[in-house]
């Protein structure tokens, strides 16, 4: 049989040394701290007393001893630049808590925008606003409501604008709309009111037929505005507009030209449905 190395018998007597002393010593102390003589032990006690000394020289030994180096083979590194060593360290720096703080930022700011996104105002809201709350309003049909532009076109037929049908029965579902044209016979007003009706206006809006109101003269248009007394006139006619400019609170001047007007009263829009941001 091999006998162990040199380094281990020394060790284990050395060992066996220290322990014989540290028992020694500790029935010295033990018979001291309890005035009993070390005559008066008993081998148990002893024995006892030794293998606690053990337990702790070895729980001392491993604990503190460092464990045996092991040889272990050189693994060859690429060379690393100093940009390579820069951009290692800030990612060591950053990565931890700069990827995780910018995600979780982004998480909230999206959260955030989604909650508190600004709801798009209906149609009916937009009118509202428009009109300053405004409830009686008057508009001539030719140019604004009506694809014709002449009282002449009218003797034939009489078509309403697709683009401001919406608009115009959302006025109606609001305002008192009053609608007016000048016309050259009884037949003009049979196609207004045919075209009116085809387009939906009186069963969907709340407009009825006794609304909708005609005239022979240009100025018949203007008395029937200022009888009305409304908050709002929608007109082509840029004289029929400056001449109620003194009794009309608000009025819409409708017109491919914008018209620059002195008094605050007036505004100018190609047409209705633009004036409304449609």
């Amino acid at each position: 049989m091999a006998e162990p190395p040199s380094h281990l018998s020394s060790f284990k007597d050395e060992l066996i040394q220290l322990i014989k002393r540290l028992g020694t010593y500790l029935a010295l102390k033990m018979s001291n701290l309890f005035s009993i003589s070390l005559q008066k032990l008993d081998p148990r006690s002893v024995g006892a007393i030794a293998g606690l000394a053990v337990a702790i020289i070895f729980t001392y030994r491993f604990t503190r001893s460092p464990a045996p180096p092991t040889r272990r083979q050189p693994k060859r590194q690429a060379p690393i630049t100093s940009s390579t060593a820069i951009s290692t360290q800030s990612n060591i720096t950053l990565m931890p808590s700069g990827v995780y703080s910018s995600s979780e930022d982004l998480r909230a700011q999206n959260t955030f925008d989604e909650f508190f996104q600004p709801v798009k105002p209906t149609l009916g809201q937009i009118v509202r606003q428009k009109l300053n709350e405004g409830r009686k309003v008057t508009c001539r049909l030719l140019g604004v409501i009506l694809e014709e532009s002449s009282p002449e076109e009218l003797q034939t037929k009489a078509t309403v604008r697709p683009s401001v049908l919406d608009v115009l029965l959302e006025i109606t579902k609001f305002c008192d709309l009053y609608l007016m044209e000048r016309v050259i016979d009884d037949e003009s007003e049979k196609n207004v009111l045919l075209a009116l009706e085809n387009a939906g206006i009186f069963t969907s809006g709340g407009l009825v037929k006794d609304k909708v109101l005609f005239c022979r003269t240009e100025n018949g248009r203007t008395s029937f505005v200022r009888q009305l007394e409304p908050d709002w006139h929608i007109d082509t006619n840029p004289e029929i507009v400056s001449q109620l400019a003194r009794f009309i609170k608000y009025q819409l001047h409708v017109s491919p030209v914008k018209t620059e007007w002195t008094t605050g009263k007036v505004l100018s829009s190609p047409s209705l449905e633009k004036f409304f941001g449609f």
